[in-house]
């Protein structure tokens, strides 16, 4: 039976819904696309007419869609050649959904997304399903064809692990804006020294170049090991310019809602460095220089003025 106009329009209603809610679940804009067009063709097939409470039906159809997708991520990612990161989306994209609580905007970080991966597919789902939209256990149980009892025991296990892998607490945005632009100053010294300053002892620093762009297959660990890196990635050479393809535009802005530096090449998205920043520096920086992963951060950046890089390198 074909969709009704209300059924479609009933659809594109909850879509932003499911998109932000694929997107937690797979840390991907353009997998989370497509598991939210399969669930609208899901739809499509079956007799709306029976369908009680379309959303709770969307959802659950989206999301067991997720779980089969992130069971065969699993699979591929131990092929993923070097570090694999979730795909950053720049402050304002729709598909970061909401953000009205402090454990929405959390469970949407780049460091949480990063955290999640270790996490099995049910225990995700759960914890995104719960800490980022809400649903109660009776809800989340249903959606997932397990008790109630048993929706309680994953979350309180997944938020067990997602806490210990969590960084010290985080400083206010000021604070944050101030020590991106330390930090900037700093990486384009040519010195260490005011970068260790900056980092925790305990530093980390990651990249995804997908097997696209060299990117370390290990993370860089301890402030010296961190900040001798970065001092090479920011100084000016032939190579670095040929591999990023010109002159690299540094920008500094919010990517899934925390503090981040946006590398750009002639309109387009070389590269996104997030930054975890806390109480005692940086503890944390994640950089996503895979190409496929930066095609929506480049639409996404092209459709507003950024006005003038903070610094200009290569």
């Amino acid at each position: 039976m074909p969709l009704t106009v209300d059924d479609v329009e009933r659809f594109q209603a909850f879509r932003p819904r499911l998109e932000a809610l694929a997107y937690r679940l797979l840390g991907s804009a353009s997998e989370a696309e497509d598991a939210v067009q399969e669930t609208f063709l899901r739809w499509q097939a079956a007799d709306t007419g029976r369908v009680e409470v379309p959303e709770a039906w969307l959802t659950k159809v989206l999301t067991n869609l997720c779980l089969n997708q992130l069971t065969s991520a699993r699979a591929r990612r131990e092929t993923y050649v070097g570090q694999w990161l979730p795909e950053p989306l720049l402050d304002g994209d729709p598909m970061l959904g909401p953000a009205d609580t402090a454990e929405q905007r959390d469970s949407v970080s780049y460091a949480v997304l990063t955290l999640l991966e270790r996490l099995t597919p049910n225990e995700r789902a759960v914890y995104v399903l719960r800490e980022a939209f809400g649903y109660a256990h009776r809800e989340i149980a249903g959606i997932l064809d397990v008790s109630e009892a048993a929706s309680q025991q994953i979350f309180h296990r997944a938020k067990r692990h997602v806490a210990a892998g969590k960084a010290r607490a985080e400083v206010d945005e000021a604070t944050a804006r101030r020590i991106v632009d330390e930090f900037l100053a700093a990486a384009t010294s040519g010195r260490t020294e005011p970068l260790v300053r900056l980092l925790t002892e305990d530093a980390v620093a990651i990249g995804d170049g997908g097997g696209k762009v060299p990117a370390r297959a290990r993370a860089f660990e301890g402030a010296l090991a961190v900040a001798t890196f970065l001092r090479g990635m920011f100084k000016p050479g032939k190579a670095q310019r040929a591999l990023a393809g010109g002159t690299v535009g540094v920008h500094a802005t919010t990517a899934n809602g925390g503090p981040a530096l946006v590398a750009v090449v002639d309109g387009r998205v070389f590269g996104i460095i997030s930054l975890e920043i806390t109480d005692d520096g940086i503890a944390a920086l994640r950089s996503q220089v895979n190409p496929d992963k930066l095609e929506r951060a480049t639409r996404q950046w092209a459709a507003t003025d950024h006005g003038e890089p903070l610094v200009t390198i290569f």
